[in-house]
């Protein structure tokens, strides 16, 4: 059961589907944000699950980028445009077009960097969703 815990080359993450890589930064990115509120909240699941998707929703994701954005390695910054720019099967009911493009973008970074096993980097990134 390990293996699957295991992080891929980079190079082979790099030629994934940025959406793909959306897909998991997606459910890794909401970790991180259920974890913190757990851990320093004393709320209820209804009202925990309300303010994780605020942070996690398009629009708090594209709140988290301008501040993670200049952060960003060249590489990292790369994977971000292909996730901003691949086309997507779906579109948002609750944001705007470019919201939702950014956020796909953060979650591809954040998904290229679990893969790759850079769980330092994306706490480092996300420091603020993790820490305060």
């Amino acid at each position: 059961m390990r293996e699957i815990f295991e992080p891929i080359d980079r190079e082979r993450a790099k030629q994934m589907n940025p959406v793909v890589l959306a897909f998991v930064g997606d459910a890794v990115y909401t970790l991180l944000v259920r974890r913190k509120l757990a851990l320093t909240s004393g709320y209820k699941t209804g009202e925990l699950n309300k303010l994780a998707s605020a942070v996690v929703s398009a629009h708090g994701q594209s709140e988290t980028l301008a501040r993670v954005l200049p952060l960003l390695t060249e590489e990292e910054a790369e994977i971000f445009r292909r996730g901003r720019n691949a086309k997507k099967a779906t579109k948002s009911k609750n944001a705007s077009v470019q919201e939702y493009v950014r956020s796909t973008g953060l979650e591809s970074v954040v998904g290229y960097l679990y893969l790759t096993g850079q769980d330092a980097r994306i706490l480092e990134l996300f420091s603020q969703e993790v820490n305060e």
